[in-house]
């Protein structure tokens, strides 16, 4: 699953993917489980009031490098 964040348009960070989210562009959300609960669970709560399907990755620094960036990401979108 987190191959598709190397090939796919996405956006990186809380900020933007919830903004995709809302705006009914999110494919796929990837939320880190290490990341703050503060973070993760507004973000879980947005995506399923959208109907956007969930995927866990094991950490932030995991979800990074499957996006391409050298430091670790709390949440990213595959977008439509």
């Amino acid at each position: 699953m987190l191959e598709d964040l190397t090939t796919d348009k996405k956006v990186i960070g809380i900020k933007q993917s919830q903004k995709a989210v809302e705006d009914g562009e999110a494919g796929k959300a990837f939320v880190a489980l290490d990341c703050e609960d503060n973070v993760k669970q507004p973000f879980l709560n947005l995506c399923r009031i959208n109907n956007v399907q969930v995927v866990m990755a094991e950490s932030m620094e995991q979800l990074g490098q499957a996006c391409g960036i050298s430091v670790g990401a709390a949440v990213a979108v595959i977008l439509l």
